[in-house]
C-alpha cells in the first residue's frame, strides 16, 4: 500500500522532471557543451546531527597530544591500539577502514578543524565580545543551512553547489538537472537560476504508485491533462504535469538504457542513496551529463549520551557504504572523475557529556577523497586543551582554523569555476588569506 504522502512525494518528483524537459528553452542552463570524456561529480555525504568529530581524527600513542586527548576526553577516549594510522602522529577511528585505504593510496585529504566563519577570530576576541560570529552558531537548522549555503550570517535562499552551477551551469547536452539529491530537499543545490532533482533510491520517476493498473490510469491521466477546460490557470497547470510525465519518461528511459552494476551495495540508508548515485552516473552518457553534484547524507549523529556504541554503529555502516561506492566507480571506470567529501553541521565538545556523550560545539575534520584528490592532511589540528587558545568556551568547542569557504573553493575550483568567481560562490572568501587548501 502506498500512502497519501508517497504519491505527493511522487508528484513532486514529476514535477522536478517537468522542470527538468524544459530548462534549456527557459534558458537556464548553460548552453557551452562539453563531452562525456570530461566528466566530474562531485559526491556529497552529510552526517546529520554534528558528527564527534574528537573520536574521528585522533593523535595516536605516539604522538604527544594522545595524553592531551585521554585527560579531555576521560570516558570517551578510545584506545591507540584500536586506532587505523594515517600517517605516524594520526588515526582514524577504528571502523573507517575505506578511509584509511584511500589515506594509503594518497587518495585522502584529512581537512582538519573545518567550520562556518565570516572572518578569522580568536579565543580573545570571542570572550572580548569583539568577533564577528555565525548566526546561532550551535543550532542544529542554522548551521545546517550555513554549511549548505556559506552564509554564516543570515537565511539564505541558495546554496553554494547552486551558485556553482548558476556560474557554469549544466554543462552537456542533457536536460537532467547536474544537481541531484537523494536525501530530500537540499539546499545546498539551489541556485538563482539552477535547478536540482530530488531521487528516491531504488526508485524511477512517474506514477508508479498507481500499481497494477498503471497503463490504464495513466492513459486516464493523460486524456484528462488534454481537455480543454476553458481556464487558463488549470490549462497551464495540465501543461506542466503532461510536460512532467513526459520528462520522467525520458529520464525512466536513460536510467534503464545504462547496464546494471555488478558492485552489491549494503541495504542501508546510506547504501541506498550512494547506489542510485552510481546508477545515475552509469546512465551519464544516455542522460548527457558532463557535471553533477550529488547530496546523500546519513542521520543519527547527535549524540548527547551513549557516544561509543552509537559512533560506532553508524561508522560502520558509513564506511560499508563507501567502500561499495569506491568499487562501483572503480568498475564504471571513473575513480579519477569523482570527489567524495563530508560535511556536518558541526563537531562536538572535546569533554563528555553527563550521560556519556558529547554536546554541540564548532570546527570538526572532514574528508575529500577520490582519484584527483592528492592526499594527506591540511589546515591545523586544534590544541586540544579545555579553555585553551583553539578553545570558543570551556568544553573544548574548537575554533575552526579552516573556514568552509576554503574548503568548498577547492572543491569548487576543480569542479570548474574560475578562480575569479569563486568570491560569488563563497561571499566570505576574500576575508582568508587564500582561496583554497591544495587538496586537489
Amino acid at each position: 500500500m502506498r500512502t497519501r504522502r508517497d504519491f505527493i512525494k511522487r508528484c513532486c518528483g514529476l514535477a522536478a522532471a517537468g522542470a527538468a524537459s524544459h530548462v534549456t528553452r527557459l534558458g537556464l542552463v548553460n548552453s557551452a557543451a562539453q563531452s562525456t570524456g570530461d566528466y566530474k561529480a562531485l559526491v556529497c555525504v552529510f552526517l546529520f546531527g554534528g558528527n564527534d568529530n574528537n573520536n574521528t581524527v585522533v593523535p595516536l600513542g605516539a604522538n604527544p597530544a594522545f595524553a592531551d586527548y585521554q585527560r579531555m576526553r576521560g570516558t570517551l577516549a578510545l584506545p591507540s591500539n584500536t586506532l587505523l594510522p594515517i600517517g605516524a602522529s594520526y588515526g582514524l577511528h577504528p571502523r573507517l577502514t575505506a578511509l584509511q585505504a584511500q589515506f594509503t593510496r594518497n587518495k585522502l585529504a584529512v581537512v582538519l578543524n573545518v567550520g562556518t566563519l565570516v572572518r578569522p577570530v580568536t579565543r580573545d576576541q570571542i570572550r572580548l565580545g569583539q568577533a564577528q560570529l555565525p548566526r546561532n552558531l550551535y543550532s542544529h537548522s542554522d548551521q545546517t543551512s550555513q554549511w549548505q549555503s556559506s552564509n554564516p550570517s543570515g537565511v539564505s535562499a541558495t546554496g553554494w553547489g547552486g551558485r556553482i552551477h548558476d556560474i557554469i551551469g549544466s554543462t552537456g547536452s542533457s536536460t537532467f538537472p547536474a544537481g541531484v539529491s537523494l536525501n530530500g530537499n537540499a539546499l545546498q543545490l539551489v541556485g538563482q537560476t539552477a535547478r536540482a532533482v530530488n531521487l528516491t533510491p531504488g526508485s524511477n520517476f512517474g506514477l508508479e504508485t498507481f500499481g497494477s493498473a498503471t497503463t490504464a490510469r495513466l492513459a486516464a491521466l493523460q486524456q484528462i491533462l488534454t481537455f480543454d477546460s476553458g481556464v487558463q490557470m488549470i490549462g497551464s497547470a495540465n501543461g506542466i504535469m503532461g510536460s512532467a510525465l513526459r520528462g520522467a519518461q525520458e529520464i525512466n528511459a536513460a536510467l534503464s538504457s545504462a547496464p546494471p552494476l555488478n558492485t552489491q551495495f549494503p541495504q542501508s540508508g546510506i547504501g541506498g542513496q550512494l547506489s542510485q548515485v552510481a546508477r545515475v552516473m552509469r546512465a551519464r552518457a544516455a542522460l548527457g551529463m558532463t557535471r553533477q553534484i550529488f547530496f546523500c547524507g546519513q542521520g543519527g549523529y547527535d549524540n548527547h549520551s551513549d557516544l561509543l556504541p552509537s559512533q560506532d554503529g553508524l561508522f560502520n555502516t558509513l564506511n560499508a557504504a563507501l567502500a561499495a561506492f569506491q568499487l562501483a566507480l572503480e568498475e564504471m571506470a571513473i575513480v579519477d572523475n569523482v570527489v567524495t567529501f563530508t560535511e556536518s553541521e558541526f563537531g562536538r565538545t572535546g569533554n563528555p557529556s553527563t550521560s556519556v556523550g558529547s554536546d554541540h560545539a564548532w570546527g570538526s575534520h572532514h574528508f575529500a577523497f577520490g582519484g584527483p584528490v592528492r592526499g594527506g592532511f591540511f589546515g591545523r589540528f586544534p590544541t586540544l586543551a579545555l579553555q585553551g587558545p583553539d578553545d570558543a568556551g570551556d568544553r573544548g568547542l574548537w575554533i575552526p582554523t579552516t573556514p568552509l569557504d576554503q574548503y568548498g573553493a577547492t572543491l569548487a575550483s576543480w569542479y570548474g569555476v574560475p578562480d575569479a568567481q569563486l568570491p560569488t560562490v563563497f561571499p566570505n572568501l576574500a576575508n582568508f588569506t587564500s582561496q583554497k587548501l591544495g587538496f586537489i
